[in-house]
């Protein structure tokens, strides 16, 4: 291309991407924000609406002159899926053009390394396909979220205690599924949906049936030199304490993953959650030494990271309605004057992995405009 053509074909992703992470804007906002002049904006405009990335969604109130028109991303341009894969569940979502979640399945299917299994996979996302009437050639690709330590660049899964995998081929989870496809680590997948669009340096803490997390600064996920970032489940709460999976005693994770409390209720957290509001006195107390140590935890992230915690996983999507309690906890371990809350919950409950997975690929196909 021209060094014109280059520079109309850089002006019309600029101003897919600015409708897209604003979620809509007017022609007069994205020549102001974007430094571009009005003609510039009217003309690409113009060519994303006819190639049918961009579409006018309603009008804007007038401030006295014309309605400006709302611009929002065409839903149905293209797609993505997002698959989160753990040891007795996947679960897809199926992400628009926009970024929205437009439907979402959760079925329970036990991990097994074996040719059967992906051709399960394969299945399973066909039929979800076909159920919400999505054409197959509309599908950008498909992100797999997976617990353990990715090696993205590579494709293999360095080692993964829950799936009991190590230095495994991800190739072998999609042999049958004929797109595009991304594994990234559960958790960072998870930690990307929850804070892509906030902009703000985060610590995401994810207390599933394991704890671990991801560390979101600058914009993007911070993956350590080996891939290892954000293990906080193997942080020491107790020196000398329970023992964990990894060999070691006393870490975050025997203290506050998602078993510690399902082990009351039948190895169902939603019981437990349950019951817990119904003033069960075995919940209260499983409940309450919980919280004493969760608190520790997030605390020494605080000191750490200096900045907010998510907590998401499995317990983090009921945590909502307690959060009064977490905060009288973690009171005690302020030393700042004037520390507000830093502590919140996650916008997803069990999805936020898929979401994170898949999203990837719709952010990438603005890219890809020309």
């Amino acid at each position: 291309m021209t060094q014109t053509a280059d520079t109309k074909c850089l002006n019309k992703r600029k101003i897919a991407k600015y409708i897209y992470h604003h979620d809509g804007a007017s022609k007069q906002e994205i020549a102001q924000e974007l430094g571009l002049s009005m003609p510039t904006v009217l003309q690409r405009v113009k060519e994303l609406i006819g190639e049918g990335v961009v579409t006018e969604s309603g009008e804007y109130e007038s401030t006295g002159g014309r309605k400006a028109k709302a611009l929002s991303i065409a839903a149905g341009k293209c797609f993505s899926v997002g698959m989160d894969i753990t040891g007795n569940h996947v679960s897809l979502v199926l992400l628009d053009a926009g970024g929205r979640l437009r439907a979402k399945r959760r079925v329970r299917k036990s991990f097994c390394d074996s040719e059967a299994y992906s051709g399960e996979l394969g299945a399973l996302l066909r039929e979800f396909l076909k159920k919400n009437r999505i054409r197959e050639e509309s599908l950008l690709g498909v992100g797999i979220s997976i617990p353990g330590i990715v090696d993205e660049e590579r494709g293999r899964m360095t080692r993964s205690h829950v799936l009991e995998l190590e230095d495994y081929d991800l190739g072998r989870l999609c042999t049958h599924i004929p797109w595009p496809v991304r594994f990234r680590n559960d958790a960072s997948s998870a930690a990307y949906a929850e804070l892509r669009e906030s902009g703000q340096d985060t610590v995401y803490l994810s207390l599933s049936d394991t704890v671990g997390g991801a560390i979101y600064l600058n914009g993007r996920i911070y993956k350590g030199e080996h891939f290892r970032s954000a293990e906080f489940g193997h942080m020491i709460l107790v020196p000398g304490g329970k023992p964990c999976y990894c060999g070691k005693k006393g870490c975050f994770d025997s203290y506050c993953s998602a078993r510690v409390l399902k082990k009351w209720s039948g190895d169902d957290l939603e019981s437990f959650f349950l019951g817990l509001q119904d003033g069960n006195p075995v919940f209260k107390a499983a409940w309450n030494e919980y919280l004493k140590y969760l608190a520790v935890g997030i605390s020494n992230l605080r000191m750490a990271f200096d900045c907010s915690v998510v907590l998401g996983g499995y317990v983090g999507g009921f945590m909502e309605a307690w959060m009064g309690e977490l905060e009288n906890e973690l009171s005690q371990y302020r030393i700042f004057k004037n520390d507000r809350s830093f502590v919140r919950t996650g916008r997803y409950k069990r999805e936020a992995a898929a979401v994170g997975a898949g999203i990837r690929f719709v952010e990438e196909f603005f890219d890809s405009l020309y």
